[in-house]
């Protein structure tokens, strides 16, 4: 059971750091523009979109982006985010 528990914890960790990732390349557009198609940038965003978005989407229709001015923040990728941290030191 010991092991099964690693595992899970393991993709959870991983899942962690992909949220990290989209939310740091998501910023990198507000910073440095939108990336040019096929670089780098633009390729590592796809695949961090196409990995989370599946997780993320579930809880984006029952949770909507909250609207502040010309903001939204979304609420579902912090609610995912802080589930899977609660999930992983229960687990360990």
């Amino acid at each position: 059971m010991g092991l099964v528990l690693a595992v899970v914890s393991l993709v959870l960790l991983l899942m962690q750091v992909l949220l990290i990732a989209r939310a740091v390349l998501d910023w990198s557009v507000a910073l440095a523009g939108p990336p040019s198609y096929g670089s780098v940038r633009s390729r590592l965003t796809a695949g961090a979109h196409a990995v989370t978005e599946p997780l993320l989407a579930p809880v984006r229709r029952v949770l909507p982006p909250l609207r502040l001015g010309g903001v939204a923040i979304d609420l579902a990728f912090i609610v995912v985010f802080l589930a899977i941290v609660i999930i992983r030191s229960i687990i360990t």
